[in-house]
């Protein structure tokens, strides 16, 4: 990845005021019909990981349901990039911290794509702070209803249409493994849906479906620079092993194989972690 320059966007961000776009169009993967027939429903699905990989999953021949909070323009882009591939993109605009979206999503789902197979829980948000005195009720309150309860209401709404041999995947950080310094709530809150991540894997054991976790480490996404300062993000992985960030399109295949049965099937409740280099604890 080339060198970014210092620069700060509105939140939640948006792909085309980042310098360098990343890479999240999947532009060079060939797909070989490890998804063929399967509907994925995935949230936070207009930019970064979230479009790699309904790019990825349609090349596999998924079709596709992505959910967004206000990036139109983003989500537009990502359903043109899977309707070229010749697979079906539907889009649901709103906020997951309400129940009630979060949980009409899964219901709007199966009635545009005709059910559900494959549920990727990515979206999230994240508030820096230097002491953890600045983190108010409204901060908590908002990272852990959307990082967390929502997992948990689309999760609740979407176990009516998940059948046997159907996958889980949430969204986890290589923060929620290790912490961070300035990122304390929302690591507090990826450590707890790792933690589901395991505990449903063996709940969910006897009905046949899988649920797995990907815990990426530095990526380049408009979150970043629509929630860090402008020097931070200029600096923006270079703690990694391998002294850069991720693009998206080198995250989202670690998606691609815990959705697909003929890649994971002995796999649940296990946690892949994309951080370049970087070795988690446990």
């Amino acid at each position: 990845m080339s060198e970014r320059p210092a620069q700060s966007q509105s939140y939640p961000g948006h792909t085309g005021d980042m310098a360098p776009e990343p890479k999240d169009e999947m532009r060079d993967y060939t797909g070989s019909g490890l998804l063929e027939g399967r509907r994925a429903l995935i949230t936070g699905g207009d930019s970064g990981i979230g479009r790699a990989v309904a790019v990825a999953f349609a090349k596999e021949g998924a079709d596709v349901a992505i959910t967004y909070l206000s990036e139109d323009d983003d989500a537009r882009r990502t359903a043109d990039l899977v309707t070229a591939t010749g697979r079906r993109c539907v889009t649901f605009g709103g906020d997951l911290a309400e129940e009630r979206h979060a949980r009409e999503i899964v219901r709007h789902t199966v009635r545009d794509l005709g059910g559900l197979d494959v549920l990727v829980l990515h979206h999230g948000t994240q508030t820096p702070v230097q002491d953890v005195r600045e983190i108010d009720d409204a901060q908590l309150r908002r990272t852990f209803d959307v990082n967390v309860f929502a997992v948990f209401w689309t999760i609740q709404e979407a176990l009516d249409h998940l059948g046997p041999g159907s996958s889980i995947v949430i969204t986890g950080s290589i923060n929620g493994l290790r912490g961070n310094k300035t990122l304390i709530d929302y690591s507090a809150s990826k450590a707890a849906v790792m933690a589901l991540t395991a505990s449903l894997a063996q709940n969910l054991m006897d009905r046949e479906i899988r649920v797995n976790c990907v815990a990426p480490g530095p990526v380049w996404t408009p979150l970043i620079p629509s929630t860090l300062e402008p020097e931070k993000v200029e600096s923006f992985g270079r703690q990694a092993p391998m002294g850069r960030a991720a693009d998206p399109d080198e995250v989202a295949p670690s998606y691609v194989f815990f959705a697909a049965n003929r890649t994971s099937s002995y796999y649940s409740g296990q946690t892949l972690v994309p951080a370049g280099g970087e070795i988690h604890p446990g």
